[in-house]
């Protein structure tokens, strides 16, 4: 235990995250991926994979697809970012998380290779993930985009399918300040030759991906336009989803995943497992609606519209942009409470005129600040969010306020946590120790 704590403090402080540090740790190139693989003998070209990337519904476009694969029986990686918990929750197999030890000896064999690549924390553990899938005979892997596509580390793959959800607006400083700009760099992961689903189909970057997929000879499919999807009602255990195929016939699906931007996501997974079917993979109907049924228990997924406790009622979300807002206000809309105490913190580098005009005006803010060196100081977030005439306190850390919402709240009310990953990190943390 003290050997993995020391790898992952290593890990942590040698080397420049994205998550604490911001813009100046993501890496404009494939350089330091492709030199780490080369010297770990490529083991990414020794499995099949997926490659999912969007600005919204990767991670839970991600995990069902690895929760159907995992069902229908193939022994199915998943690589995903960022955890929430535990820095194994990136790399796992069949559900099940990578072991300390292995993540204890990777780094400690390869401590000479590290400090002469100088390589990112993000491009470090693909590197390590890849080498995981590899050394567990994997049969398939699912590949979670970090940031982007083009440029982002797991691009050095070549997959059966890419996967691409939805255009939104996110990390502009990085990828650009147009929906179309923004596309062209989601856009980088298609490869020559290789199919390519899009989840939702946008008349603003259509073009986008058409003229790509063009470009490298890929076929090419808009789930929206193959599946209609919508939700027919949501209750305590499953979200039910209908969905009318090309051909007219109709099924309904039961989601362990409940936030009502599931329905997008849905028609995203059945389109890329019909493709899977089309290359060979053999998925039964039954392995879909089992899968969809029991996706947090097969592959650990948190933060999306989680349901932590019924009294006091909490709900957290780890949606942060534009897209990722609008969805969390339509699940509070659906949801009966009488006041709602809304535990929110957000990072330095966030555009926040993307955020908070659409926040609900009517609910108590409880303002804090995350343990990172990112996180805006609740002061300072407090400034922003009056101006769009949302009220609330100031708090020195999400602990504290958490326990002030839960102080205020009454029977009936609703606690939400939300606006950033390491809010609701935090608060699973928190209930995770008295657990």
């Amino acid at each position: 235990m003290n050997a993995y704590k020391e790898a992952i403090e290593y890990l942590y402080t040698r080397l420049p995250m994205f998550t604490r540090d911001g813009a100046s740790a993501f890496k404009k190139d494939l350089d330091n991926t492709i030199r780490l693989c080369n010297a770990l003998d490529n083991p990414q070209r020794k499995f099949k994979t997926l490659h999912i990337a969007g600005t919204n519904g990767k991670g839970s476009t991600s995990h069902m697809l690895a929760a159907i694969l995992a069902q229908a029986g193939y022994k199915t990686g998943l690589y995903t970012s960022p955890h929430l918990l535990d820095f194994r929750e990136r790399i796992r197999v069949n559900g099940a998380m990578c072991e300390q030890e292995f993540v204890t000896d990777f780094v400690q064999k390869h401590k000479a290779l590290i400090e002469d690549v100088q390589p990112s924390f993000f491009e470090i553990t693909v590197a390590m993930a890849f080498d995981y899938f590899e050394k567990c005979k994997v049969d398939i892997a699912v590949i979670e985009v970090g940031l982007g596509g083009r440029l982002d580390s797991t691009n050095i793959i070549q997959p059966l399918l890419s996967v691409i959800t939805n255009i939104g607006f996110d990390h502009m400083n990085l990828l650009g300040n147009t929906l179309v700009e923004i596309a062209g760099e989601k856009a980088g992961i298609i490869k020559k030759n290789t199919p390519v689903v899009i989840s939702e189909y946008a008349a603003e970057t259509a073009a986008v991906f058409l003229n790509k997929a063009h470009a490298e000879a890929a076929p090419i499919q808009f789930a929206s336009q193959v599946y209609q999807t919508r939700m027919l009602s949501v209750d305590q255990d499953y979200l039910h989803i209908e969905a009318i195929d090309g051909n007219g016939a109709e099924d309904i699906y039961q989601l362990d995943l409940k936030g009502s931007y599931q329905v997008k996501n849905l028609a995203g997974v059945l389109l890329a497992v019909d493709e899977l079917r089309k290359q060979g993979f053999e998925i039964s109907s039954f392995h879909v609606h089992e899968a969809l049924k029991h996706v947090q228990s097969t592959t650990g997924i948190q933060g999306r519209w989680q349901q932590l406790s019924k009294d006091p009622f909490v709900i957290c979300d780890t949606g942060h942009n534009e897209d990722g807002i609008h969805e969390v206000l339509k699940n509070l809309n659906a949801t009966t409470y009488n006041k709602l105490h809304f535990v929110i913190g957000a990072m330095r580098d966030k555009d926040l005129t993307h955020m908070l005009p659409y926040l609900p005006k009517d609910a108590v803010y409880y303002f804090a600040a995350p343990d990172m060196p990112r996180a805006m100081p609740p002061d300072l977030l407090r400034q922003e969010a009056v101006a769009f005439d949302l009220n609330g306190g100031e708090y020195s850390s999400v602990q504290e306020a958490f326990s002030a919402a839960k102080a205020a709240y009454e029977r009936g009310d609703l606690i939400f946590v939300g606006g950033s990953n390491f809010v609701v990190a935090e608060v699973l943390a928190e209930i995770g120790e008295r657990s």
